[in-house]
């Protein structure tokens, strides 16, 4: 596949993340030479395998990398204590 057509595909996928169930704009895409590198941080893990889905599918073909780090949205053990 020649960059301008895995240019147009990666732009495809940043608009579905944009608009389907994911609503997901915090990951970035990148083309790195011959693969796609998605970075950024999603709020679950389920989360983050939806994303993993979509991109294996709309980028089927082309060598992915990921790195997705899971948001921690526990709450605190305890207070906060301000001085």
């Amino acid at each position: 596949m020649d960059t301008g057509e895995n240019e147009y595909r990666i732009a495809r996928f940043r608009e579905r993340l944009a608009r389907d169930d994911t609503a997901e704009l915090g990951v970035r895409i990148e083309a790195r030479g011959s693969a796609v590198l998605l970075t950024g941080t999603v709020p679950t893990a389920t989360h983050r395998e939806e994303i993993l889905r979509l991109a294996e599918t709309e980028l089927a073909g082309l060598p992915l990398h990921a790195d997705l780090t899971v948001a921690c949205i526990d709450p605190p053990e305890r207070p906060e204590e301000l001085l």
